[in-house]
């Protein structure tokens, strides 16, 4: 799937939110999306699934299954997990909510098989739309933070997921500020900025271009540091005290 010279904005008179973007996302690939918030990272995101529609370029090549989790699973539907996941299934082609249990139970998802979407908290919705994503094996799976609200158990399963799409051929497309990208082994990185993507790609054998940089600051503003580096898209690898001398 590529990106051909695309360009977006949300109204005729509203400024380019994305433009010039010239991207291919290859099959087996990961690309992970970095950014600050607001960069435009959601909005590529949704280019690619088909969401949006370019103003001008094209998507170009996109895979005829598409698996796409925004970042906040739209919960207020008339459902229970169960009943969504077997609509799903039905609209994919599959006959008798076929691949519905599987998902349920990899995902943790079996106590709320009969709860309303609307009463599940953040992280269970998420998983759902996760499983929505996945009934049918997708060539491009596309990932608006996946990570968000999930437990730590369900966090795990997030690079699992990953390695099994592209190790049958598919590519995924993953916008991360959480600095969980780590968990991600060959990924290609895009950074958006100012409405361009630039791709840098890191592949196996190859030396990332990064450096390591060792910061101090006050224990209070700890929380603070991280969170603003993580949503400039650097990695926070440890936090640690130093002892008084």
């Amino acid at each position: 799937m590529r990106f051909d010279n695309v360009w977006f904005r949300y109204g005729r008179r509203a400024g380019w939110t994305l433009r010039t973007v010239d991207a291919t996302v290859e099959p087996g690939a990961t690309v992970v999306v970095l950014g600050r918030n607001g960069a435009g990272k959601s909005t590529l995101l949704q280019l690619a699934a088909g969401v949006l529609r370019p103003v001008h370029g094209a998507v170009r090549e996109r895979p005829p299954v598409v698996g796409w989790v925004p970042e906040r699973f739209p919960a207020d539907q008339p459902f229970t997990t169960e009943q969504y996941l077997s609509h799903m299934a039905a609209v994919r082609g599959l006959r008798g909510g076929a691949g519905t249990d599987r998902w349920i139970e990899r995902l943790g998802l079996g106590e709320h098989r009969h709860t309303r979407l609307a009463d599940l908290s953040k992280g269970t919705a998420q998983k759902v739309g996760l499983a929505q994503a996945l009934l049918v094996a997708p060539g491009l799976l596309v990932l608006d933070e996946p990570w968000e609200g999930l437990d730590s158990v369900a966090r795990t399963l997030i690079p699992q997921i990953v390695g099994e799409v592209t190790a049958a051929g598919g590519a995924v497309l993953v916008s991360d500020h959480r600095g969980e990208i780590a968990g991600l082994p060959d990924a290609i990185r895009w950074t958006v900025t100012d409405g361009t993507v630039t791709p840098a790609e890191h592949r196996p054998g190859e030396e990332p271009d990064e450096v390591v940089v060792e910061v101090a600051v006050r224990r209070a503003d700890a929380d603070q540091a991280m969170a603003r580096l993580r949503a400039d898209g650097h990695r926070v690898l440890g936090v640690r005290a130093e002892r008084a001398q």
